[in-house]
């Protein structure tokens, strides 16, 4: 990626008229309906929404369909879903999504997980979205993840008021850290019922820097000896300071006694997600989920070795070794794919069928994967090209 198209980008970003404008509605008007405020359970409102939300969007009661905007919200509320829909416009007939919501008091909403997780030993899987996401696209997301690896349990979308534009960068890393406390909160709620026995996190871009610091903050306050019911978390191409990472994680989150428990890592990175290349220039230093190698003396010395350029996060160094590996980078730069590269987990095949392995548990010996001079990395090769309509298939993107 060339110099001045990433510096045309940055400036792209930090660019006036990237500002949340409040709208001609008082935000108290469009959430005070009592679709939205729910006093008890409607059971036909919830039939056929089959996946969980909490959320702190602003909602819009006003219409038949509520609809979460990009505004943040005084109160998180606790909802289901179904998948997007496509309904055309009366006016100019043209398409829009919408994703049908039916809001629920906490209590009720917390039971209807307790209930959906006993049928499946407990399992649970968490979503958090990254930037420049609307809660259409991220519905989207949540429901690939959830046709693509067939997981046995609820899952669940959680969902900050990213604001689903490219300009506004800074807006979303604003909202994304003003809702810590919020998400902190809910994770550890989740972690610390007895029915659930298994918590799988996704998080994606921006959005892993909501979750590492809600994990750390459920290690340390949590009553439970290890909070080890965390214990598959998926990083995909993470917006987040590399050496940060590094130095923090063993302390709490890879720390031996979680590890042995079987607490891991997973984390997808690609030498050519755009996205993280912006973000390294505007932050300065490299990003997890990018192998940018930021010592020019490393990659002359992994030149010189007949080795690719590329420069990942080190392991934790232990005292004294776990018996299990808690930490997997999988290099996905040859089956990269997309406009950015900044969503290879979705988008292509051969990332899509490691991430399938990785949320079903799979840790040794997971088809495709090829080892690296690091014992942690491991690359997907590339791949013969594929039949059109492979994505659709391996990958169950939802149009």
């Amino acid at each position: 990626m060339r110099a001045p198209f990433i510096l045309a980008l940055v400036l792209l970003l930090s660019a006036c008229g990237a500002g949340v404008k409040y709208g001609p509605v008082r935000h108290s008007e469009l959430s005070a309906g009592l679709n939205c405020n729910p006093t008890s359970t409607d059971a036909n409102a919830i039939a056929g929404k089959d996946y969980f939300i909490i959320t702190s969007r602003l909602p819009d009661c006003r219409g038949a369909n509520v609809r979460l905007t990009n505004h943040r919200s005084d109160v998180v509320r606790y909802a289901r879903f179904a998948p997007p829909q496509k309904q055309k416009k009366l006016a100019k007939g043209e398409a829009q999504i919408v994703v049908p919501t039916a809001f629920q008091p906490e209590a009720d909403w917390w039971s209807g997980l307790r209930d959906a997780a006993n049928l499946r030993q407990g399992r649970v899987l968490l979503y958090v979205h990254g930037f420049r996401e609307d809660i259409d696209s991220s519905s989207k997301d949540t429901v690939q993840i959830g046709a693509m690896t067939g997981f046995d349990g609820p899952i669940i979308q959680y969902s900050w008021p990213s604001q689903g534009k490219l300009l506004s960068y800074a807006v979303d890393e604003t909202n994304m850290y003003w809702d810590e406390r919020n998400f902190r909160k809910f994770l550890q709620k989740l972690a610390t019922q007895d029915w659930v026995k298994e918590i799988v996190i996704v998080s994606h871009s921006m959005g892993v820097r909501l979750v590492i610091p809600a994990v750390e903050y459920v290690d340390r306050s949590s009553t439970k000896a290890d909070s080890s019911n965390i214990s598959n978390i998926i990083l995909a191409s993470p917006d987040v300071d590399r050496e940060d990472f590094e130095r923090d994680i063993i302390e709490e989150v890879l720390s031996m006694r979680r590890v042995n428990n079987d607490r891991r890592i997973t984390i997808y990175a690609s030498a050519k997600d755009k996205a993280l290349a912006v973000s390294r220039s505007i932050h300065g230093y490299p990003r997890l989920g990018s192998p940018y190698c930021f010592d020019p003396n490393e990659a002359r010395e992994l030149k010189a070795a007949g080795l690719p350029e590329r420069c990942f996060a080190a392991k934790g160094r232990y005292t004294q070794q776990p018996s299990k590996s808690g930490l997997t980078i999988i290099d996905t730069t040859e089956v990269s794919t997309g406009s950015t590269g900044h969503s290879d987990y979705l988008r292509s095949p051969a990332a899509c069928r490691d991430f399938i392995a990785t949320i079903q548990g799979q840790r040794e010996g997971v088809a495709g994967r090829e080892a690296t001079h690091l014992p942690h990395v491991f690359r997907l090769p590339a791949e013969a090209k594929k039949p059109k309509g492979e994505v659709d298939t391996v990958c169950q993107l939802v149009k």
